[in-house]
């Protein structure tokens, strides 16, 4: 058990190194295309550097939400601070999502009244960018596999290099045969992918605030396979939701036969294991009584 907490030390201590390492590589990469793109007159190279701030901005969020989870539970937040981590998916997605809406709107604009740019400038920058955003990614790869806030982090800097090389490969075009129209095409394609890949994390972190039961099983699976136990006589007052991402949460309460509160204390368990085992899940409460109460 020792030996657990000190992994789980270990391992959150690398994950802030790997996103402070991140957010100093995002924000580099703004202050480089931001200024490319003001000399180029490149729109989709500014979104890649408003891309890449949001990043940065995303990661100090996410860095500040597992500092504020690890926080003790109290009197007042009797579950503590787990789900500050989902409030910052929340936030991280939506804010990209705002910043890619209003990159299709100044692209629109760009497309009508296209405008000289140089290619040169946006080749170079952009393959800058392009690597940094690979570095970023392989560092928040693993962490991003078990952790909704860092995947929102990780989701930024995904989009951002595949935008980049989409800014690469419109700087060729430009450089090469003065293809202006591309840059905005370019802007309007990079912010609907991101939009489209947003969806995804946005749904998620609602349904957790919504508390939603998880998709994996449903109540009734759960009810059945109870209801099948010796002594269980019915199931009401049933709640099945998800906590944060890590965590599963089930409360209900379990009418049974007449029997001797020895006996009640070992159909309890045999519940708990049932529900942990099968169904994966974390907290459970359970209140056995002899009769139907009027909860609802």
């Amino acid at each position: 058990m020792h030996e657990h907490v000190i992994t789980e030390i270990d391992n959150s201590s690398k994950t802030k190194i790997r996103l402070v390492l991140t957010m100093i590589l995002n924000f580099l990469i703004t202050a480089a295309e931001l200024i490319g793109g003001l000399f180029s007159g490149s729109l989709s190279l500014i979104s890649d550097a408003l891309h890449n701030f949001s990043d940065g901005i995303s990661i100090i969020v996410s860095y500040t939400a597992i500092k504020i989870s690890a926080i003790p539970k109290n009197e007042r937040f009797t579950f503590g601070y787990k789900r500050a981590e989902i409030f910052a998916a929340l936030i991280n997605t939506s804010v990209l999502v705002v910043i890619s809406l209003f990159l299709i709107k100044e692209a629109i604009h760009k497309f009508i009244n296209p405008q000289h740019i140089e290619g040169s400038i946006v080749i170079i920058v952009a393959s800058i960018g392009l690597i940094a955003n690979i570095i970023g990614t392989l560092l928040l790869k693993k962490d991003s596999k078990e952790n909704i806030n860092i995947r929102s982090s990780y989701l930024h800097l995904l989009s951002d290099a595949f935008s980049s090389l989409a800014v690469i490969i419109g700087g060729v075009l430009i450089w090469a045969y003065d293809i202006y129209w591309i840059d905005p095409i370019l802007t309007i394609l990079i912010s609907l992918y991101i939009i489209y890949e947003s969806y995804e994390i946005l749904k998620k972190t609602v349904d957790i605030f919504m508390m939603k039961a998880p998709n994996n099983f449903s109540v009734q699976e759960i009810s059945e396979c109870i209801s099948k136990l010796n002594g269980v006589s019915g199931l009401h007052h049933i709640h099945y939701w998800i906590m944060n991402d890590k965590q599963t949460h089930f409360e209900a309460h379990i009418e049974v036969d007449d029997k001797k509160l020895s006996e009640l204390d070992g159909l309890r368990k045999q519940i708990e294991e049932l529900l942990h085992h099968k169904f994966n899940i974390e907290h459970i409460t359970l209140q056995l009584e002899y009769s139907n109460c009027e909860v609802k």
